[in-house]
């Protein structure tokens, strides 16, 4: 039932947003899964407006879809983009986009050519449990590199074997498809897919370079080569296929593709010849050295100042929701450059936006987007001044080619990723290590089994983007990862099947951390690592990232890790030990007001000092405002929360960041201690039982025989005879500090080991 009510609780909130998908200007590209009717789901399609006009792909008439792992063109079609199916678009949960319009050719869903052994088999790739292949062709087959942008045209940039192959689709009469090549020099001959008919493939009477294949509803894909060379291939009827021969040059040609009538011949002979006239297949160099400025206009916000009524106020950076593109301001990641006056963007739709201003205490902030259209980025990391953004795709590297200021080329770093066209497989996070690696994490499918290894991992790739691993799985929506300095890594994860809570998990490599649903072919189900802490939905209903404090202006706080909540818009600290390589900890809420949108990634500012977090609303949580971007500024009032945690048989000592009231900290009414269980299953969630009686619903209340306070006023031992191992230890407190000040909260704990 919880995972129904989670699906509605998406589509209620959809009203608010209607129209925001379809109406924004994505670029004239968009990367996405589409569906192609009878040919396929296109798992990393990058879908490409051809017609001109203003809008963006999203308010094109003719658009090409191509496919970045197979690098295959895998439809051209005209009429409406498509139907915004998904989470990302009208909120759908369970549901993927589908092309839209008229159909005028296809290619079914595998390699967009040859392989350097002569077959077309699509077997060298990752095979899924479902025995359907994943991931990126190898990358002595083909392999994707990026894609450029030019005032409106995108070149695509690839290898087939060893030759660079650049690819930009064009229109000629609002219905002919041309697809313009350059190739590099090459040693081999290399064939490509064209288009898929139903049989009947031939040479029209007495051309060598027009050709066609008959189509569905008695229709015809007529083809054409034109430029400096390239042969048919129909030894197989119902493709067409072009080879391209070994060249000591480069070589330009141009393939055209229409759908029309049987008797369509003259028709198209036309449009070839329009083609022609037109002059030679374009250069494709000359658009990969930048074009115009698509997006001159800066917005600017304010910053708007939080009262300091309590030892942290919140700063709200305004966002450019009024922007001259309807961008949907939902933010994935964020990183500071150098100069600490500005930061990169990124948002849940596909742009990265630059914003200035945000180390003064108030004033003007300018917004400026520099990059678009790319697939559900999540995550965002600044190296060497050079931006690098987690997509669902792949991790894209942006670069301005000709100094305007925007990205001209979504260079693919690592696209390694292997992607089903599940909703729930977000790639969430982007950091780096002291060496240079990258590291991210990979949600699974919900409530379904995984079929590729990616699926529930948490994944490294390295430095220069060649190559990637898999550091630990078992995880259902990893919603961040935070890099340790000792190996060691922290990840939240989520409520759902087989996780009866949400959980922070201290991750080691080659762990398990209990999601049945991540890849798991033969797993023992109760073979699993478990977590530092078991966190209640009452408590957070949907952990984010960690980070560890490693500013010493943010309050007396430096060296403790703590959690961001997409689920609540709070944070916690996260006090936590280790016994015999075993963790369990605590979380407890740090005292300032929750934000009207959930935080999901943090980064303290390198002058500053100060914890700055952004987030969305874009699947279940409690605040539904799309977008935030914060500022939790320092007041130096006291906080007097837990900052270590430790529990024994004798019972549990919490270390508080501020001395408290001897008085009140050593009395044992002070304090109210409870305890219970959850059930891990199949099933989505779990209610609380008793720790002493498995079979009944509630919790163990937990007498405190009696209260200690460490010399320096900060650290209080409880004493709590009957404290058994727990997946949920609550100890409610009700003190004051050294100086009167109440301090009332709770912990929330869990304990693994009792030694």
């Amino acid at each position: 039932m919880k995972h129904i009510i989670l699906f509605l609780s998406a589509i209620v909130a959809c009203p608010a947003w209607a129209g925001k998908w379809d109406a924004m200007n994505y670029g004239p590209y968009l990367s996405t899964s589409l569906e192609v009717p009878q040919a396929g789901i296109v798992n990393k399609g990058i879908a490409i407006r051809l017609d001109a006009g203003e809008g963006g792909v999203s308010k094109g008439k003719a658009f090409m879809l191509y496919d970045a792992d197979l690098l295959n063109c895998a439809a051209g079609w005209t009429g409406d983009f498509m139907d915004w199916r998904g989470i990302s678009f009208d909120g759908r949960h369970n549901a993927h986009a589908s092309i839209r319009g008229e159909q005028s050719f296809a290619n079914p869903v595998g390699p967009g050519w040859r392989s350097p052994d002569g077959k077309w088999a699509d077997d060298q790739r990752v095979e899924g449990l479902d025995k359907k292949p994943y991931g990126p062709l190898p990358r002595a087959w083909a392999h994707y590199k990026g894609l450029y942008v030019n005032d409106g045209r995108v070149v695509l940039s690839y290898t087939v074997g060893a030759r660079g192959v650049f690819e930009s689709p064009s229109l000629q009469d609002g219905d002919v498809f041309v697809r313009n090549f350059h190739f590099a020099p090459g040693r081999e001959e290399i064939v490509m897919q064209v288009a898929r008919g139903t049989g009947g493939a031939k040479h029209l009477a007495g051309e060598k370079d027009l050709v066609s294949v008959d189509a569905a509803e008695g229709k015809v894909i007529y083809a054409a080569v034109l430029g400096s060379s390239g042969l048919w291939s129909l030894n197989d009827a119902a493709n067409l296929r072009l080879r391209v021969p070994a060249a000591n040059k480069g070589l330009r040609l141009q393939v055209v593709l229409w759908r029309g009538a049987r008797d369509g011949t003259d028709e198209f002979r036309k449009s070839v010849a329009a083609v022609k006239k037109a002059g030679p297949p374009p250069s494709l160099f000359a658009l990969t050295t930048g074009g115009k400025t698509q997006w001159k206009e800066t917005v600017e916000t304010q910053i708007q100042s939080g009262l300091a009524t309590g030892p942290y106020a919140t700063d709200t950076f305004q966002l450019p929701d009024n922007n001259p593109w309807d961008s949907w301001m939902r933010l994935g990641g964020f990183d500071f450059f150098k100069d600490n006056q500005r930061a990169a963007v990124c948002t849940w739709q596909g742009d990265v936006w630059i914003v200035s201003g945000l180390a003064q205490p108030k004033g003007k902030l300018t917004w400026r987007r520099i990059a678009a259209g790319m697939f559900q980025p999540l995550g965002l990391k600044i190296v060497d001044e050079a931006i690098y953004v987690c997509c669902r795709d792949q991790i894209t590297r942006l670069h301005d080619v000709n100094g305007d200021g925007e990205a001209d080329f979504y260079e693919n770093f690592n696209n390694d990723h292997q992607v089903t066209e599940h909703f729930h497989e977000f790639a969430m996070d982007l950091q780096t290590d002291s060496e240079g690696n990258f590291y991210f994490a990979k949600a699974a499918r919900h409530a379904k089994s995984g079929l590729v290894p990616h699926h529930g991992s948490i994944i490294k790739v390295s430095k220069d983007g060649s190559k990637s691993w898999r550091i630990a799985n078992g995880f259902r929506a990893p919603n961040g990862v935070t890099v340790n300095g000792d190996g060691t890594y922290f990840a939240s994860d989520q409520e759902g099947h087989w996780i009866p809570k949400n959980r922070i998990n201290l991750i080691k490599q080659d762990g398990f951390y209990g999601y049945m649903g991540s890849y798991v072919p033969g797993r023992d189900p109760e073979d699993y690592d478990p977590p530092v802490v078991w966190i209640h939905n009452s408590v957070d209903r949907s952990p984010a990232e960690q980070l560890w404090v490693t500013s010493d202006k943010w309050g007396p706080l430096k060296g403790t890790l703590i959690n961001l909540s997409y689920g609540t818009g709070r944070l916690f600290t996260v006090p936590y030990e280790e016994v015999d390589g075993v963790p369990q900890g605590g979380v407890s809420r740090i005292p300032l007001g929750e934000t009207p949108t959930g935080v999901m990634r943090g980064r303290f500012h390198p002058v500053d000092g100060q914890l700055y977090a952004c987030g969305l609303f874009g699947w279940a949580g409690n605040k539904h405002r799309p977008g935030g971007f914060y500022r939790f500024r320092y007041t130096g009032k006291p906080l007097h929360v837990p900052v270590k945690y430790s529990a024994s048989k004798k019972g549990v000592s919490l270390t508080f960041s501020e001395p408290l009231d001897k008085a009140t900290a050593t009395d044992p009414g002070s304090y109210a201690a409870e305890m219970c269980n959850y059930r891990r299953t199949r099933g989505y969630g779990s209610r609380d039982y008793k720790v002493t009686d498995p079979n009944k619903q509630g919790r163990d209340a937990l007498e405190i025989t009696q209260a200690a306070v460490s010399l320096d006023g900060k650290t209080v031992t409880l004493e709590m005879p009957k404290l058994q191992k727990c997946m949920t230890l609550r100890i409610r407190y009700n003190l004051k500090g050294a100086k009167g000040e109440p301090v009332r909260s709770e912990i929330n704990c869990t304990v693994n080991v009792l030694k």
